[in-house]
């Protein structure tokens, strides 16, 4: 990767910055949301998130900055599973700026979110995408396991 990289937590100074990144994401998905969600992730992804209280589960995110500048986010939660006694690690968005795509930024916010979700009690972390996005897949087929499920929705 060129250029200094740092990963921290997204604060709500950058929402506008954050907003842009989330935007081009749920492009690239053909996809848009009300500006109610915009406005209500933020504030549950900035709000304060403490293990083993209701806020646990609350979604949580990483900016990802290159030479300072914003150039990718991760966003993801904690939630109970059936089969653990430990929260697992639901990866729910990732996205890195075409300028910085095969830099290594995408598996850098996925490392950052295993070293904190192994800090955090949470050892499982999961994630899905599209079978057509053929460029992520090959990020994903050398750092986690695809499995066989299915996913159906309503």
């Amino acid at each position: 990767m060129t250029g200094k990289v740092e990963i921290r937590p997204i604060a709500a100074a950058d929402e506008a910055e954050w907003r842009r990144l989330w935007t081009s994401y749920l492009e690239f998905y053909e996809s848009t949301v009300p500006e109610e969600v915009y406005q209500t992730t933020l504030s549950r992804i900035v709000g304060a998130h403490t293990i083993g209280e209701a806020s646990f589960y609350e979604p949580r995110g990483l900016l990802a900055l290159v030479d300072g500048k914003p150039a990718g986010l991760v966003h993801y939660f904690y939630h109970r599973h059936g089969w653990k006694i430990e929260p697992v690690c639901y990866l729910q968005d990732l996205y890195a700026a075409p300028e910085v795509r095969g830099t290594g930024l995408g598996r850098a916010l996925i490392e950052a979110v295993y070293a904190r979700a192994d800090a955090d009690g949470c050892p499982s972390v999961y994630w899905m995408t599209q079978e057509f996005n053929a460029t992520a897949r090959k990020l994903y087929d050398r750092i986690a396991t695809l499995t066989p499920f299915v996913k159906y929705s309503r």
